[in-house]
């Protein structure tokens, strides 16, 4: 196939897998009903979307099967002709790339095209989150760190998206320094946080367990409440429990004060544990009493604590033998009926969230035409 003839190639490759319905668009994805192999932690499948780019990779695989080398070799010839590289090439170029040997075209591409599209008007298509996913499924999350943090692309990642990803990643692999470099450059770039970014900013803290990332951690949320931004729930939890962690309990008492809802697991285990830093074990013994369910039905979500939990409370009350027994015997209610599990306050914490479930209507909403037909559909009942 000619060189010259590739621009013309891509463009009915693109056609034909959307007009086969193989890659969709955006609103289109179902990615929040499926889970991938990748573990994560922190941001659920909605944001990754990690799914739903491996179902576009498999359909662009499967219509240039057999002829990805090829396609490989004209794009670096672009490459060394310091030809001009068009979206939907790149597109289809990250969405072949398998190895990390392919991630080095991939790399070398994205850079050529960010140097030719620097003033892209606002609106144009965004590749930083494209490629953090594409470094999320090889598990490249170093090379992931350096191009986020590269100067000469500084305006490629310029959405949250991509540092949102990238952090999620590291903190995934345990390299909780760099996810914090990462979050770093992002302030300094000036690109927006958002919910997710604080609370992956939060759970990086916490994870450092140190002065200076609990000072980090702080300063975010105050900055964070004076300009009204958006808290999520579990962003404070990993808040309070850095505080307890750096024995601030009455900033850790101030921060779960702010809390609007504190009916979750984690909110009940943080309270309980807040209360026996205090020392009030009277306090602690009516929320443990007032939680305890021994005859309710299996269906029945009950109220689950923490072996550390439970530990710490007992370690409050050594000294004091009759608040001791009486803490032992609610604790003692609590585990029979199956009230206190071995997952730690710190698993939790860093678990997946399941995400947001789109409304049964807006999934009926969003297929207007016929897969059979491609005519507009009527009504959704003659949905196929």
């Amino acid at each position: 196939m000619a060189l010259g003839g590739m621009t013309g190639y891509v463009r009915v490759l693109l056609h034909n897998l959307k007009t086969k319905g193989l890659i969709c668009s955006t609103k289109q994805s179902n990615c929040w009903t499926c889970r991938v192999g990748a573990k994560r932690y922190l941001l659920p499948e909605d944001i990754i979307r990690l799914h739903d780019f491996q179902q576009r990779k498999l359909a662009v695989a499967h219509q240039l099967y057999g002829e990805k080398e090829k396609y490989f070799e004209m794009f670096n010839q672009k490459l060394q002709r310091n030809e001009l590289i068009l979206k939907d090439e790149l597109k289809v170029l990250l969405h072949l790339c398998q190895t990390p040997e392919d991630m080095e075209t991939a790399k070398s591409a994205i850079y050529r095209y960010h140097e030719e599209n620097r003033n892209v008007a606002f609106g144009e298509f965004k590749f930083g989150p494209l490629f953090m996913r594409l470094c999320y499924e090889l598990g490249l999350e170093e090379l992931a760190a350096d191009t986020v943090k590269d100067k000469p692309l500084k305006g490629f990642f310029s959405d949250s998206t991509s540092f949102n990803i990238a952090m999620d990643m590291l903190f995934t692999k345990g390299y909780y320094d760099s996810a914090m470099e990462v979050l770093i450059d992002m302030k300094n770039q000036g690109v927006p946080f958002n919910k997710d970014t604080l609370m992956l900013a939060f759970g990086i803290c916490y994870k450092l367990n140190t002065p200076n990332s609990y000072k980090i951690c702080t300063t975010l949320l105050e900055e964070a409440q004076t300009k009204g931004r958006l808290i999520p729930r579990h962003a404070y939890c990993f808040a309070v429990a850095l505080a307890l962690k750096q024995e601030d309990v009455e900033k850790a008492k101030s921060i779960y004060s702010q809390i609007m809802s504190t009916d979750g697991r984690i909110c009940q285990n943080l309270k309980v544990l807040i209360l026996a830093k205090e020392g009030a074990i009277k306090d602690v013994l009516s929320v443990l009493t007032s939680t305890v369910m021994p005859n309710s039905p299996e269906f029945v979500k009950k109220p689950e604590f923490s072996q550390e939990v439970v530990d710490a409370v007992r370690s409050r009350t050594e000294d004091d033998a009759v608040l001791h027994g009486r803490v032992e015997r609610v604790l003692a209610k609590l585990q029979q009926s199956g009230q206190v599990t071995a997952l730690s306050l710190d698993d939790m914490l860093c678990h997946t969230p399941t995400g947001k479930r789109r409304p049964a209507g807006v999934l009926l909403e969003q297929r207007k035409t016929s897969r059979r037909t491609f005519r507009p559909l009527q009504s959704t009942l003659l949905s196929e």
